[in-house]
């Protein structure tokens, strides 16, 4: 979908314009869970990021830009696939109020394509730091201890089959095959003879086997390899004989393809002679080449496949520092952190981390800046060493249960678990909208226990 793809950005409706149309409902919306989230979020200001549209022609969209970064919150907080999302939407008045629609009696929307359409338009245009600036400027008022900063990390993990070398390489295989049938189809030459139906039924009978010894690991993967090698060399060999006669668009696919596929012939092939399992940008799953695998030691999924962020928390609301689907030391981007903390909220004096930031550096620089942390201490005891100690601890205890009780949620509770989008930057959308619904419905209980009054 382009950029320009989107049509009528404006809000169709007015919030009088709502009460009047849908009547009492709006008021019971209003006190519904969905109608308080409505609150929380400030739409009009998010959808003013967006561009506006340049060509007035064409059908009209079903939603506003708000409708769309409503639905994008919906399918958080519902944690649905896209079809049952839609079939939801078009039953459900409570979901159309917070996505700013009214469908009548006779209508309804048939793309179940559209909340992916959405993703992909607004990860062409979303600025994670600009969005979450916006959110903070509504929430701010709802706020309070801001000079305090926790920090950790975690991996939001993707959807994927977990990843073995036997498994990546039969993939690879099978996109070569594909192509090589589709390439002689158009031809029109006879298929080169090769050894595939012989692998498949070894690859089958291969992974039913509960059992897999080194030895016959390495065997598998050499005949994946040598039929990988071959396949590519008669694929390529097919293409400059035939160029011609073939499509066009079909030979741009495989260019695009193919490179990631010979990316993974040349590091499994690397891996399997000097017998190691590290390799520089290693791609774990030929659908998703950017995904890495983040090693992180823990006791029942030692490495997990996703993207990993650097996060703050200030007041319980988490608030994305660095995002990368590379493993990095978290320890390195505590200054970053720091930073952006006084950019957002002016003030930092205390910092809760774990030892993985205790450098040198970063102690140095904490101390260079008056700011105080849970760290164990280094050198001679201070004076005040009972105050400082006791400090530390209330520090490092809300740090380790506020954030990672905060993961928890996330990740359990809006649809955080496994990230099912298809692309890199539809992925981060979706990551991006999981954490901001879950911060949008701790401030709406707050607004709803405030006594301030705000115009959303």
């Amino acid at each position: 979908m382009n950029k320009d793809s989107i049509k009528n950005p404006d809000l169709p409706f007015s919030d009088n314009e709502k009460e009047k149309m849908y009547g009492y409902r709006w008021k019971i919306f209003n006190n519904r869970k969905l109608g308080k989230l409505y609150k929380a979020t400030p739409f009009d200001e998010l959808a003013r990021l967006l561009p506006k549209k340049k060509n007035p022609q064409g059908a009209p969209a079903w939603m506003s830009y708000q409708g769309m970064i409503g639905l994008m919150m919906l399918k958080s907080m519902l944690k649905l696939s896209d079809e049952e999302l839609i079939n939801r939407l078009n039953t459900d008045w409570e979901l159309q109020m917070f996505c700013s629609i009214k469908l009548s009696d006779n209508r309804m929307i048939k793309d179940i394509n559209l909340p992916s359409r959405i993703r992909i338009f607004l990860g062409q245009y979303l600025d994670i730091e600009v969005f979450q600036r916006t959110f903070l400027t509504a929430w701010k008022p709802y706020m309070q201890d801001t000079n305090l900063n926790l920090n950790d990390a975690t991996a939001y993990e993707s959807y994927i089959k977990y990843p073995t070398d036997e498994k990546l390489l039969w993939d690879c295989n099978m996109q070569i095959h594909n192509y090589l049938f589709l390439f002689c189809k158009e031809a029109g030459i006879t298929r080169p003879r090769n050894n595939f139906l012989r692998q498949k039924e070894r690859q089958l009978n291969f992974s039913k086997k509960k059992k897999k010894t080194h030895k016959l690991k390495r065997r598998r993967k050499k005949a994946l390899l040598n039929l990988l090698e071959k396949g590519i060399a008669m694929t390529e060999s097919i293409i400059n004989q035939q160029i011609s006669l073939l499509s066009a668009k079909e030979i741009l696919k495989y260019d695009s393809k193919s490179y990631y596929i010979k990316t993974v012939y040349s590091q499994q092939k690397y891996m399997y002679d000097e017998q190691t399992n590290s390799v520089k940008n290693r791609i774990v799953s030929l659908f998703k080449p950017y995904i890495r695998p983040i090693v992180r030691g823990k006791e029942n999924k030692r490495v997990e496949f996703g993207p990993k962020v650097q996060m703050s928390q200030v007041d319980n609301i988490n608030l994305i520092d660095y995002l990368s689907y590379n493993a990095f030391n978290e320890g390195q981007y505590l200054k970053l952190t720091i930073q952006k903390h006084r950019e957002r909220f002016g003030i930092c004096s205390h910092v809760g981390i774990d030892r993985i930031y205790g450098t040198n550096s970063n102690r140095s620089y904490m101390s260079s800046q008056n700011i105080s942390h849970c760290l164990p201490r280094k050198g001679r005891a201070p004076k005040d060493e009972k105050e400082q100690k006791k400090m530390r601890e209330i520090i490092g205890r809300a740090r380790a249960t506020r954030m990672e009780g905060s993961f928890g949620n996330e990740k359990n509770h809006y649809n955080l678990i496994k990230i099912k989008a298809r692309l890199e930057l539809t992925e981060i959308v979706w990551l991006f909208f999981g954490i901001m619904t879950a911060n949008a419905m701790k401030i709406a209980k707050r607004i709803e226990k405030s006594p301030l009054t705000r115009r959303l």
